[in-house]
Protein backbone atom coordinates (compact mmCIF):
# COMPACT_ATOMS: atom_id res chain seq x y z
CA UNK A 1 0.00 0.00 0.00
CA UNK A 2 1.21 3.50 -0.77
CA UNK A 3 2.22 5.73 2.09
CA UNK A 4 1.82 9.48 2.32
CA UNK A 5 3.34 9.87 -1.11
CA UNK A 6 2.25 11.00 -4.57
CA UNK A 7 -1.02 10.08 -6.15
CA UNK A 8 -3.84 11.37 -8.29
CA UNK A 9 -7.18 13.13 -8.10
CA UNK A 10 -9.35 11.33 -10.65
CA UNK A 11 -12.70 12.92 -11.51
CA UNK A 12 -15.32 11.73 -13.99
CA UNK A 13 -18.12 14.11 -14.99
CA UNK A 14 -21.35 13.91 -16.91
CA UNK A 15 -23.44 17.08 -17.39
CA UNK A 16 -27.12 16.29 -16.91
CA UNK A 17 -29.85 17.06 -19.40
CA UNK A 18 -31.76 20.14 -18.34
CA UNK A 19 -30.82 23.47 -16.74
CA UNK A 20 -27.17 23.50 -17.84
CA UNK A 21 -27.68 25.43 -21.06
CA UNK A 22 -24.85 23.91 -23.05
CA UNK A 23 -21.59 22.03 -23.01
CA UNK A 24 -19.95 25.37 -23.77
CA UNK A 25 -21.10 26.63 -20.40
CA UNK A 26 -19.71 23.52 -18.73
CA UNK A 27 -16.35 23.75 -20.51
CA UNK A 28 -15.98 27.50 -19.97
CA UNK A 29 -16.54 27.10 -16.23
CA UNK A 30 -14.17 24.18 -15.95
CA UNK A 31 -11.41 25.66 -18.10
CA UNK A 32 -11.54 29.25 -16.84
CA UNK A 33 -12.45 28.81 -13.20
CA UNK A 34 -12.22 25.32 -11.76
CA UNK A 35 -9.03 23.92 -13.28
CA UNK A 36 -6.78 27.01 -13.15
CA UNK A 37 -7.67 27.53 -9.48
CA UNK A 38 -6.07 24.18 -8.71
CA UNK A 39 -3.07 24.72 -10.96
CA UNK A 40 -2.30 27.86 -8.96
CA UNK A 41 -1.27 25.44 -6.21
CA UNK A 42 1.89 23.91 -7.71
CA UNK A 43 2.93 22.58 -4.32
CA UNK A 44 -0.10 20.25 -4.59
CA UNK A 45 -0.92 19.75 -8.28
CA UNK A 46 1.78 19.27 -10.92
CA UNK A 47 -0.72 19.20 -13.79
CA UNK A 48 -4.37 19.12 -14.78
CA UNK A 49 -5.56 17.17 -17.82
CA UNK A 50 -8.97 16.80 -19.42
CA UNK A 51 -10.02 13.80 -21.48
CA UNK A 52 -13.14 12.88 -23.45
CA UNK A 53 -14.37 9.33 -23.79
CA UNK A 54 -13.87 7.52 -27.09
CA UNK A 55 -15.72 4.35 -26.13
CA UNK A 56 -19.25 5.77 -26.30
CA UNK A 57 -19.83 5.23 -22.58
CA UNK A 58 -20.80 7.70 -19.90
CA UNK A 59 -19.45 9.64 -18.08
CA UNK A 60 -18.11 11.41 -21.15
CA UNK A 61 -15.48 13.53 -19.40
CA UNK A 62 -12.50 12.77 -17.19
CA UNK A 63 -10.11 15.14 -15.41
CA UNK A 64 -6.93 13.92 -13.75
CA UNK A 65 -4.54 15.86 -11.53
CA UNK A 66 -1.20 14.47 -10.41
CA UNK A 67 -0.71 15.22 -6.71
CA UNK A 68 2.72 15.69 -5.13
CA UNK A 69 1.61 14.17 -1.80
CA UNK A 70 -1.86 12.90 -1.08
CA UNK A 71 -1.75 14.37 2.42
CA UNK A 72 -1.98 17.82 0.81
CA UNK A 73 -5.59 17.02 -0.08
CA UNK A 74 -6.43 17.05 3.64
CA UNK A 75 -5.04 20.55 4.22
CA UNK A 76 -7.10 23.77 4.26
CA UNK A 77 -5.19 24.97 1.19
CA UNK A 78 -7.12 22.39 -0.81
CA UNK A 79 -10.26 21.77 1.27
CA UNK A 80 -11.03 25.50 1.37
CA UNK A 81 -11.32 25.48 -2.43
CA UNK A 82 -14.32 23.21 -2.13
CA UNK A 83 -15.74 24.93 0.93
CA UNK A 84 -15.57 28.39 -0.66
CA UNK A 85 -16.93 27.71 -4.12
CA UNK A 86 -18.20 30.63 -6.13
CA UNK A 87 -21.98 30.74 -6.62
CA UNK A 88 -21.45 29.84 -10.28
CA UNK A 89 -19.31 26.84 -9.41
CA UNK A 90 -21.82 25.62 -6.84
CA UNK A 91 -24.67 25.97 -9.34
CA UNK A 92 -22.74 24.22 -12.10
CA UNK A 93 -21.59 21.34 -9.90
CA UNK A 94 -25.25 20.85 -8.96
CA UNK A 95 -26.01 20.12 -12.63
CA UNK A 96 -23.20 17.65 -13.22
CA UNK A 97 -22.84 14.07 -12.03
CA UNK A 98 -19.39 14.02 -10.48
CA UNK A 99 -17.41 11.05 -9.18
CA UNK A 100 -14.18 11.99 -7.40
CA UNK A 101 -11.60 9.36 -6.53
CA UNK A 102 -8.29 9.55 -4.72
CA UNK A 103 -5.59 7.22 -6.06
CA UNK A 104 -2.29 6.39 -4.34
CA UNK A 105 0.58 5.80 -6.74
CA UNK A 106 2.05 2.31 -6.46
CA UNK A 107 4.34 1.91 -9.48
CA UNK A 108 5.37 3.61 -12.73
CA UNK A 109 7.00 2.32 -15.92
CA UNK A 110 7.61 4.60 -18.89
CA UNK A 111 9.11 4.69 -22.34
CA UNK A 112 12.30 6.68 -23.07
CA UNK A 113 10.03 8.68 -25.41
CA UNK A 114 7.69 9.70 -22.60
CA UNK A 115 7.50 13.39 -21.67
CA UNK A 116 5.18 14.83 -19.00
CA UNK A 117 2.10 16.12 -20.78
CA UNK A 118 2.28 19.49 -19.06
CA UNK A 119 5.66 20.00 -20.77
CA UNK A 120 4.20 19.40 -24.23
CA UNK A 121 2.58 22.04 -26.39
CA UNK A 122 -1.17 21.83 -26.92
CA UNK A 123 -0.58 20.57 -30.46
CA UNK A 124 1.71 17.81 -29.18
CA UNK A 125 -0.62 16.82 -26.35
CA UNK A 126 -4.00 16.91 -28.09
CA UNK A 127 -5.31 13.46 -28.94
CA UNK A 128 -2.99 11.44 -26.72
CA UNK A 129 -4.70 8.22 -25.73
CA UNK A 130 -5.45 7.10 -22.18
CA UNK A 131 -6.65 3.62 -21.24
CA UNK A 132 -8.06 3.52 -17.71
CA UNK A 133 -8.64 0.13 -16.11
CA UNK A 134 -10.08 -0.47 -12.64
CA UNK A 135 -10.27 -3.94 -11.14
CA UNK A 136 -12.11 -4.81 -7.94
CA UNK A 137 -10.52 -7.47 -5.78
CA UNK A 138 -12.40 -10.47 -4.50
CA UNK A 139 -13.25 -9.88 -0.85
CA UNK A 140 -11.52 -11.98 1.77
CA UNK A 141 -8.83 -13.38 -0.51
CA UNK A 142 -5.51 -13.07 1.27
CA UNK A 143 -2.72 -11.42 -0.70
CA UNK A 144 -4.96 -10.34 -3.57
CA UNK A 145 -3.67 -6.76 -3.77
CA UNK A 146 -0.03 -7.85 -3.70
CA UNK A 147 -0.60 -10.59 -6.29
CA UNK A 148 -2.40 -8.31 -8.76
CA UNK A 149 0.17 -5.55 -8.35
CA UNK A 150 3.03 -8.02 -8.88
CA UNK A 151 1.46 -9.28 -12.12
CA UNK A 152 1.03 -5.74 -13.43
CA UNK A 153 4.60 -4.77 -12.61
CA UNK A 154 6.38 -7.94 -13.69
CA UNK A 155 4.42 -9.18 -16.70
CA UNK A 156 1.51 -7.12 -17.94
CA UNK A 157 3.10 -3.67 -18.18
CA UNK A 158 6.39 -5.00 -19.63
CA UNK A 159 4.31 -6.68 -22.35
CA UNK A 160 2.25 -3.51 -22.94
CA UNK A 161 5.51 -1.60 -23.33
CA UNK A 162 6.12 -3.50 -26.58
CA UNK A 163 2.99 -1.99 -28.17
CA UNK A 164 3.96 0.68 -30.73
CA UNK A 165 3.17 4.12 -29.31
CA UNK A 166 3.17 3.04 -25.65
CA UNK A 167 4.39 5.89 -23.44
CA UNK A 168 3.71 5.13 -19.80
CA UNK A 169 1.78 2.87 -17.43
CA UNK A 170 1.06 3.58 -13.79
CA UNK A 171 -0.44 1.42 -11.07
CA UNK A 172 -2.60 3.02 -8.38
CA UNK A 173 -4.72 1.74 -5.54
CA UNK A 174 -7.88 3.10 -4.00
CA UNK A 175 -9.23 3.97 -1.50
CA UNK A 176 -6.33 6.25 -0.75
CA UNK A 177 -4.64 6.16 2.62
CA UNK A 178 -6.14 9.59 3.28
CA UNK A 179 -9.62 8.04 3.10
CA UNK A 180 -8.89 5.20 5.49
CA UNK A 181 -9.29 1.48 4.90
CA UNK A 182 -13.06 1.36 4.39
CA UNK A 183 -14.61 0.03 1.20
CA UNK A 184 -13.39 -2.51 -1.31
CA UNK A 185 -9.86 -2.23 -2.57
CA UNK A 186 -9.49 -1.49 -6.27
CA UNK A 187 -6.41 -1.40 -8.40
CA UNK A 188 -6.43 1.27 -11.11
CA UNK A 189 -3.98 1.33 -13.98
CA UNK A 190 -3.58 4.21 -16.40
CA UNK A 191 -1.87 3.46 -19.70
CA UNK A 192 -0.82 6.31 -21.99
CA UNK A 193 -0.23 6.03 -25.73
CA UNK A 194 0.70 8.25 -28.63
CA UNK A 195 -2.05 9.29 -31.04
CA UNK A 196 -0.77 6.74 -33.53
CA UNK A 197 -0.33 3.45 -31.73
CA UNK A 198 -0.58 -0.32 -31.94
CA UNK A 199 -3.57 -0.86 -29.68
CA UNK A 200 -5.53 -3.96 -30.75
CA UNK A 201 -2.44 -5.12 -32.64
CA UNK A 202 -0.52 -8.36 -32.06
CA UNK A 203 1.55 -7.03 -29.14
CA UNK A 204 -1.59 -5.84 -27.39
CA UNK A 205 -3.41 -9.13 -27.95
CA UNK A 206 -0.42 -11.06 -26.61
CA UNK A 207 -0.46 -9.01 -23.40
CA UNK A 208 -4.14 -9.80 -22.89
CA UNK A 209 -3.77 -13.58 -23.06
CA UNK A 210 -1.18 -15.27 -20.84
CA UNK A 211 -1.40 -18.06 -18.25
CA UNK A 212 -0.36 -15.68 -15.48
CA UNK A 213 -3.09 -13.21 -16.45
CA UNK A 214 -5.72 -15.95 -16.53
CA UNK A 215 -4.61 -17.14 -13.09
CA UNK A 216 -4.72 -13.64 -11.59
CA UNK A 217 -8.21 -12.95 -12.92
CA UNK A 218 -9.51 -16.31 -11.78
CA UNK A 219 -8.17 -16.04 -8.24
CA UNK A 220 -8.21 -12.39 -7.31
CA UNK A 221 -10.29 -10.12 -9.55
CA UNK A 222 -14.04 -9.75 -9.04
CA UNK A 223 -14.77 -7.09 -11.65
CA UNK A 224 -12.98 -5.11 -14.38
CA UNK A 225 -13.96 -1.76 -15.86
CA UNK A 226 -12.03 -0.45 -18.87
CA UNK A 227 -12.44 3.02 -20.37
CA UNK A 228 -10.73 4.69 -23.34
CA UNK A 229 -10.16 8.43 -23.63
CA UNK A 230 -8.37 11.05 -25.71
CA UNK A 231 -6.77 14.18 -24.29
CA UNK A 232 -8.38 17.47 -25.32
CA UNK A 233 -7.30 20.14 -22.83
CA UNK A 234 -4.31 20.85 -20.57
CA UNK A 235 -4.66 23.30 -17.71
CA UNK A 236 -2.24 25.99 -16.71
CA UNK A 237 -2.64 28.36 -13.77
CA UNK A 238 -3.98 31.09 -16.08
CA UNK A 239 -7.52 30.98 -17.56
CA UNK A 240 -7.43 31.00 -21.38
CA UNK A 241 -10.67 29.47 -22.67
CA UNK A 242 -12.02 31.80 -25.35
CA UNK A 243 -13.55 29.23 -27.67
CA UNK A 244 -16.48 28.14 -25.49
CA UNK A 245 -16.77 31.68 -24.14
CA UNK A 246 -17.28 33.06 -27.65
CA UNK A 247 -20.44 30.95 -28.04
CA UNK A 248 -22.07 32.00 -24.78
CA UNK A 249 -24.60 34.84 -24.29
CA UNK A 250 -23.70 38.02 -22.43
CA UNK A 251 -25.67 36.74 -19.46
CA UNK A 252 -22.95 34.12 -18.94
CA UNK A 253 -20.35 36.75 -17.96
CA UNK A 254 -18.51 35.84 -14.77
CA UNK A 255 -16.43 37.64 -12.15
CA UNK A 256 -14.83 36.39 -8.97
CA UNK A 257 -15.77 38.12 -5.73
CA UNK A 258 -12.35 39.80 -5.53
CA UNK A 259 -12.58 41.00 -9.14
CA UNK A 260 -9.26 39.43 -10.11
CA UNK A 261 -10.84 37.17 -12.73
CA UNK A 262 -13.66 38.04 -15.10
CA UNK A 263 -14.93 36.80 -18.43
CA UNK A 264 -16.72 38.56 -21.27
CA UNK A 265 -18.76 36.23 -23.53
CA UNK A 266 -19.74 36.83 -27.12
CA UNK A 267 -18.69 35.96 -30.64
CA UNK A 268 -16.72 39.17 -31.18
CA UNK A 269 -16.14 40.26 -27.60
CA UNK A 270 -14.90 37.10 -25.87
CA UNK A 271 -12.20 38.04 -23.38
CA UNK A 272 -10.63 36.73 -20.21
CA UNK A 273 -9.26 39.13 -17.62
CA UNK A 274 -7.21 37.35 -14.99
CA UNK A 275 -3.76 37.25 -13.41
CA UNK A 276 -0.57 35.27 -12.96
CA UNK A 277 1.82 35.25 -10.03
CA UNK A 278 5.52 35.80 -10.61
CA UNK A 279 8.35 33.89 -8.93
CA UNK A 280 8.70 36.68 -6.35
CA UNK A 281 4.99 36.70 -5.55
CA UNK A 282 3.84 39.70 -7.57
CA UNK A 283 0.42 39.63 -9.21
CA UNK A 284 0.45 40.49 -12.92
CA UNK A 285 -3.01 41.14 -14.46
CA UNK A 286 -3.57 40.25 -18.11
CA UNK A 287 -6.29 40.31 -20.78
CA UNK A 288 -6.67 37.66 -23.49
CA UNK A 289 -9.05 38.34 -26.40
CA UNK A 290 -9.42 38.26 -30.16
CA UNK A 291 -9.51 35.04 -32.16
CA UNK A 292 -10.89 32.37 -29.79
CA UNK A 293 -9.12 29.48 -31.52
CA UNK A 294 -6.53 28.02 -29.14
CA UNK A 295 -3.97 27.73 -31.93
CA UNK A 296 -4.52 31.22 -33.38
CA UNK A 297 -1.39 33.32 -33.87
CA UNK A 298 -0.86 35.40 -30.74
CA UNK A 299 0.40 38.98 -30.55
CA UNK A 300 1.34 40.40 -27.14
CA UNK A 301 1.68 44.01 -26.05
CA UNK A 302 4.01 45.44 -23.41
CA UNK A 303 3.02 48.85 -22.07
CA UNK A 304 5.18 51.77 -20.99
CA UNK A 305 6.06 52.77 -17.47
CA UNK A 306 3.16 54.54 -15.65
CA UNK A 307 0.50 53.29 -18.10
CA UNK A 308 -1.70 50.22 -17.99
CA UNK A 309 -2.58 47.63 -20.59
CA UNK A 310 -5.52 49.88 -21.52
CA UNK A 311 -3.13 52.24 -23.33
CA UNK A 312 -3.45 49.82 -26.28
CA UNK A 313 -7.26 50.14 -26.49
CA UNK A 314 -7.40 52.35 -29.62
CA UNK A 315 -4.92 50.17 -31.51
CA UNK A 316 -6.51 46.89 -30.47
CA UNK A 317 -9.90 48.08 -31.69
CA UNK A 318 -8.34 48.48 -35.14
CA UNK A 319 -6.52 45.14 -35.01
CA UNK A 320 -9.63 43.22 -33.97
CA UNK A 321 -11.52 44.72 -36.90
CA UNK A 322 -8.80 44.20 -39.51
CA UNK A 323 -7.06 41.08 -38.24
CA UNK A 324 -9.70 38.80 -36.71
CA UNK A 325 -7.24 35.93 -37.18
CA UNK A 326 -5.11 37.18 -34.28
CA UNK A 327 -5.34 36.30 -30.62
CA UNK A 328 -4.35 39.31 -28.50
CA UNK A 329 -2.56 39.28 -25.14
CA UNK A 330 -1.77 42.31 -23.04
CA UNK A 331 -0.79 42.73 -19.41
CA UNK A 332 0.12 45.31 -16.80
CA UNK A 333 3.87 45.50 -16.43
CA UNK A 334 5.57 45.25 -13.05
CA UNK A 335 5.06 48.38 -10.97
CA UNK A 336 1.64 49.35 -12.27
CA UNK A 337 -0.13 48.17 -9.13
CA UNK A 338 2.43 47.15 -6.54
CA UNK A 339 5.89 45.77 -5.84
CA UNK A 340 7.08 42.50 -4.34
CA UNK A 341 7.57 42.20 -0.61
CA UNK A 342 10.23 43.12 0.32
CA UNK A 343 10.42 45.79 -2.41
CA UNK A 344 13.06 45.10 -5.04
CA UNK A 345 14.01 47.49 -7.85
CA UNK A 346 13.00 46.17 -11.25
CA UNK A 347 15.40 45.48 -14.08
CA UNK A 348 14.93 44.45 -17.71
CA UNK A 349 15.71 40.81 -16.97
CA UNK A 350 12.92 40.77 -14.39
CA UNK A 351 10.48 42.39 -16.80
CA UNK A 352 11.35 39.84 -19.50
CA UNK A 353 10.95 36.99 -17.03
CA UNK A 354 7.49 38.29 -16.11
CA UNK A 355 6.37 37.88 -19.71
CA UNK A 356 7.91 34.41 -19.93
CA UNK A 357 6.01 33.46 -16.77
CA UNK A 358 2.77 34.73 -18.31
CA UNK A 359 3.29 32.76 -21.53
CA UNK A 360 4.06 29.60 -19.58
CA UNK A 361 0.95 30.00 -17.42
CA UNK A 362 -1.17 30.48 -20.55
CA UNK A 363 0.59 27.58 -22.31
CA UNK A 364 1.55 29.82 -25.24
CA UNK A 365 4.60 28.10 -26.73
CA UNK A 366 5.60 31.00 -28.94
CA UNK A 367 4.40 34.52 -29.66
CA UNK A 368 3.97 35.44 -33.29
CA UNK A 369 4.85 38.99 -32.34
CA UNK A 370 5.58 41.19 -29.33
CA UNK A 371 4.99 44.95 -29.48
CA UNK A 372 6.33 47.18 -26.73
CA UNK A 373 6.78 50.89 -26.17
CA UNK A 374 9.14 52.96 -23.98
CA UNK A 375 10.10 50.74 -21.03
CA UNK A 376 7.99 48.13 -22.84
CA UNK A 377 10.14 48.68 -25.94
CA UNK A 378 13.31 48.01 -23.95
CA UNK A 379 11.62 44.98 -22.40
CA UNK A 380 10.66 43.76 -25.87
CA UNK A 381 14.25 43.88 -27.09
CA UNK A 382 15.50 42.22 -23.91
CA UNK A 383 12.86 39.50 -24.28
CA UNK A 384 13.94 38.87 -27.89
CA UNK A 385 17.53 38.56 -26.71
CA UNK A 386 16.80 36.36 -23.69
CA UNK A 387 13.96 34.20 -25.01
CA UNK A 388 14.35 33.99 -28.82
CA UNK A 389 12.69 30.57 -28.82
CA UNK A 390 9.46 32.18 -27.55
CA UNK A 391 9.17 34.81 -30.26
CA UNK A 392 8.83 35.03 -34.05
CA UNK A 393 9.22 38.80 -34.45
CA UNK A 394 9.02 42.02 -32.47
CA UNK A 395 8.22 45.72 -32.76
CA UNK A 396 10.09 47.95 -30.31
CA UNK A 397 8.87 51.53 -30.07
CA UNK A 398 10.07 54.84 -28.62
CA UNK A 399 12.91 53.59 -26.44
CA UNK A 400 16.67 53.67 -26.18
CA UNK A 401 19.05 50.72 -26.05
CA UNK A 402 21.04 52.18 -23.17
CA UNK A 403 20.39 54.46 -20.21
CA UNK A 404 22.30 57.63 -19.40
CA UNK A 405 23.26 59.46 -16.23
CA UNK A 406 20.97 62.32 -17.24
CA UNK A 407 17.99 59.99 -17.59
CA UNK A 408 18.71 58.38 -14.24
CA UNK A 409 18.78 61.80 -12.60
CA UNK A 410 15.50 62.69 -14.33
CA UNK A 411 13.83 59.54 -12.98
CA UNK A 412 14.93 60.40 -9.45
CA UNK A 413 13.46 63.87 -9.84
CA UNK A 414 10.17 62.33 -11.02
CA UNK A 415 10.07 60.03 -8.01
CA UNK A 416 10.39 63.12 -5.82
CA UNK A 417 7.44 64.72 -7.61
CA UNK A 418 5.28 61.57 -7.29
CA UNK A 419 6.03 61.31 -3.58
CA UNK A 420 5.83 65.06 -2.92
CA UNK A 421 3.09 66.87 -1.01
CA UNK A 422 2.17 69.33 -3.77
CA UNK A 423 0.12 67.17 -6.09
CA UNK A 424 2.12 63.96 -6.00
CA UNK A 425 1.37 61.38 -8.68
CA UNK A 426 -1.32 63.54 -10.27
CA UNK A 427 1.13 66.38 -10.74
CA UNK A 428 3.59 63.92 -12.25
CA UNK A 429 0.83 62.61 -14.54
CA UNK A 430 0.15 66.07 -16.00
CA UNK A 431 3.85 66.76 -16.48
CA UNK A 432 4.44 63.34 -18.02
CA UNK A 433 1.63 63.45 -20.58
CA UNK A 434 2.62 66.95 -21.65
CA UNK A 435 6.20 65.74 -22.12
CA UNK A 436 5.13 62.55 -23.91
CA UNK A 437 2.51 63.80 -26.32
CA UNK A 438 2.90 65.66 -29.58
CA UNK A 439 1.63 69.30 -29.50
CA UNK A 440 -1.01 68.24 -32.06
CA UNK A 441 -2.35 65.67 -29.60
CA UNK A 442 -2.41 68.14 -26.73
CA UNK A 443 -4.40 70.70 -28.71
CA UNK A 444 -6.50 68.65 -31.15
CA UNK A 445 -7.04 65.43 -29.17
CA UNK A 446 -7.64 66.70 -25.66
CA UNK A 447 -9.79 63.71 -24.80
CA UNK A 448 -6.80 61.44 -25.51
CA UNK A 449 -4.55 63.58 -23.33
CA UNK A 450 -7.12 63.56 -20.52
CA UNK A 451 -7.56 59.78 -20.80
CA UNK A 452 -3.81 59.21 -20.57
CA UNK A 453 -3.40 61.64 -17.67
CA UNK A 454 -5.98 59.75 -15.63
CA UNK A 455 -4.26 56.47 -16.49
CA UNK A 456 -0.86 57.72 -15.32
CA UNK A 457 -2.33 59.25 -12.15
CA UNK A 458 -3.77 55.86 -11.16
CA UNK A 459 -0.34 54.23 -11.01
CA UNK A 460 0.96 52.94 -7.69
CA UNK A 461 3.48 55.46 -6.36
CA UNK A 462 5.58 52.75 -4.75
CA UNK A 463 5.31 50.70 -7.92
CA UNK A 464 6.64 53.64 -9.93
CA UNK A 465 9.53 54.17 -7.50
CA UNK A 466 10.78 50.62 -7.91
CA UNK A 467 9.85 49.86 -11.52
CA UNK A 468 11.40 52.99 -13.02
CA UNK A 469 14.77 51.78 -11.76
CA UNK A 470 14.73 49.28 -14.63
CA UNK A 471 15.61 52.30 -16.79
CA UNK A 472 18.49 53.58 -14.65
CA UNK A 473 21.42 51.36 -15.50
CA UNK A 474 21.15 49.22 -18.60
CA UNK A 475 23.04 48.89 -21.85
CA UNK A 476 22.07 46.60 -24.72
CA UNK A 477 24.29 48.19 -27.38
CA UNK A 478 26.61 45.21 -27.75
CA UNK A 479 24.04 42.58 -26.93
CA UNK A 480 21.56 43.79 -29.54
CA UNK A 481 23.99 42.94 -32.34
CA UNK A 482 23.36 39.26 -31.70
CA UNK A 483 19.56 39.32 -31.69
CA UNK A 484 18.23 36.41 -33.75
CA UNK A 485 14.58 37.47 -33.94
CA UNK A 486 13.45 39.80 -36.76
CA UNK A 487 12.55 43.22 -35.42
CA UNK A 488 11.08 46.54 -36.47
CA UNK A 489 11.66 49.89 -34.77
CA UNK A 490 8.94 52.55 -34.58
CA UNK A 491 8.98 56.07 -33.15
CA UNK A 492 6.70 59.10 -33.04
CA UNK A 493 8.11 61.98 -35.04
CA UNK A 494 7.75 64.37 -32.11
CA UNK A 495 9.13 62.13 -29.36
CA UNK A 496 11.61 64.23 -27.38
CA UNK A 497 11.04 66.96 -29.96
CA UNK A 498 12.65 64.67 -32.52
CA UNK A 499 15.61 63.63 -30.37
CA UNK A 500 14.46 60.02 -30.07
CA UNK A 501 14.02 59.75 -33.83
CA UNK A 502 17.68 60.64 -34.19
CA UNK A 503 18.73 58.25 -31.41
CA UNK A 504 16.81 55.27 -32.80
CA UNK A 505 18.03 55.98 -36.32
CA UNK A 506 21.51 55.89 -34.87
CA UNK A 507 21.25 52.38 -33.42
CA UNK A 508 18.89 50.67 -35.89
CA UNK A 509 21.84 49.53 -38.02
CA UNK A 510 23.23 47.57 -35.06
CA UNK A 511 20.09 45.50 -34.45
CA UNK A 512 20.96 41.97 -35.49
CA UNK A 513 23.40 41.04 -38.23
CA UNK A 514 22.08 43.49 -40.83
CA UNK A 515 20.16 46.17 -38.93
CA UNK A 516 16.48 46.92 -39.31
CA UNK A 517 14.03 49.50 -40.55
CA UNK A 518 12.83 52.48 -38.52
CA UNK A 519 9.24 53.60 -39.12
CA UNK A 520 8.29 57.15 -38.09
CA UNK A 521 4.69 57.92 -37.13
CA UNK A 522 3.65 61.49 -38.01
CA UNK A 523 2.06 63.88 -35.49
CA UNK A 524 2.79 61.55 -32.61
CA UNK A 525 5.02 61.68 -29.58
CA UNK A 526 6.12 59.04 -27.10
CA UNK A 527 3.03 56.80 -27.40
CA UNK A 528 2.16 56.83 -31.12
CA UNK A 529 -0.16 53.81 -30.79
CA UNK A 530 -2.30 55.79 -28.32
CA UNK A 531 -2.01 59.19 -30.01
CA UNK A 532 -2.30 58.12 -33.65
CA UNK A 533 -3.44 54.48 -33.66
CA UNK A 534 -4.39 54.35 -37.34
CA UNK A 535 -1.07 55.78 -38.47
CA UNK A 536 0.78 53.45 -36.13
CA UNK A 537 -1.10 50.44 -37.48
CA UNK A 538 -0.32 51.49 -41.05
CA UNK A 539 3.36 51.53 -40.07
CA UNK A 540 3.46 48.03 -38.59
CA UNK A 541 0.69 46.09 -40.39
CA UNK A 542 2.90 44.86 -43.22
CA UNK A 543 5.55 43.61 -40.79
CA UNK A 544 2.92 41.67 -38.84
CA UNK A 545 1.80 39.50 -41.74
CA UNK A 546 1.80 35.85 -40.65
CA UNK A 547 1.61 32.72 -42.72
Amino acid sequence: MAGNGPGMLYVTMQPREGPLSSLDQFHEWYNNEHGPTRLRLPQIFTNGLRYRATDGQQPHFLAVYDVTSMTHLETPTYTDLRANRSPREAATIGQVDVDRKFFDLVATQQSPLFAPIEQLTDAEAEGLVLISVEVSLKPGVAGAEEAVTKWYKEEHIPMLSKIPGWLRSRVFRTPSVIEGATGEVRIATLHEYAKENGLEGPEHKAAMSTPWRDDVFAKYIAHKNRRTYELFYVFGPAPRELDALSRLPQSAAFSTSDGQISTTPGEKDAAVDAFVTTADGLTIPYRLEGNPFLKAPTVAFCNSLLTSMRMWDPLIAIIKAERPDLRILRYDTRGRHDVPSPPIPANLDMLSDDLATLLSALRIPKLNALIGVSMGGATTLKFALKYPELLDKFVACDFNVASSDANTAAWKDRIAVAEGPDGGIRKLASQTVERWFHPHTMTEKKDVASWMTEMVAANSVQGFRYSCQALWNYNMRDEMKGVKVPGLLVVGDGDGKGALVKAMDGFRGSLGPSGTELKIVPQAGHLPMSESPREFWDAVAGFLCFK
